[in-house]
């Protein structure tokens, strides 16, 4: 199986990543939106995932692994909505700024670019090795 990348988006008032590096896993839940649930459902156990702070310092600080496929969100009780169990793996050596991405030729295509409102992304292989080499890892 080959592995897919993706962003997940949280407000870090809300979930940062240092509550995920603390928890070491959590379910990915409360997603409202029909397109980010079907990339939830799309994840599998193993692909790796890009950790992005929106609001205050819109920028990607962390990577995570998908650990478990999606689930039913417990969140959500009576809906179909999707979550998914993530990982903390490691947190970027320097941020990867919105800014950043946004001035970065390679990065000119991507979701965050061009779907601000997304909570979780996917990425293509190329642009996850772009973020990761401009977050040191």
């Amino acid at each position: 199986m080959t592995t897919q990348y993706w962003l997940v988006k949280s407000e870090p008032s809300a979930y940062a990543w240092a509550d995920l590096v603390r928890d070491r896993r959590t379910a990915w839940t409360g997603v409202r939106n029909y397109a980010a649930r079907l990339h939830l459902k799309t994840m599998q156990k193993g692909d790796e995932v890009f950790f992005y702070h929106s609001v205050e310092s819109k920028s990607i600080v962390g990577l995570a692994r998908v650990t478990k496929t999606f689930f039913p969100d417990p969140t959500a009780p009576g809906e179909d909505w999707a979550a998914v169990e993530l990982t903390a793996v490691v947190a970027l050596a320097q941020p990867v700024t919105l800014a950043q991405v946004k001035t970065d030729a390679k990065l000119q295509n991507i979701a965050l670019v061009r779907q601000s409102r997304l909570s979780v992304m996917p990425l293509r292989p190329a642009e996850f090795a772009q973020i990761k080499q401009l977050g040191g890892i």
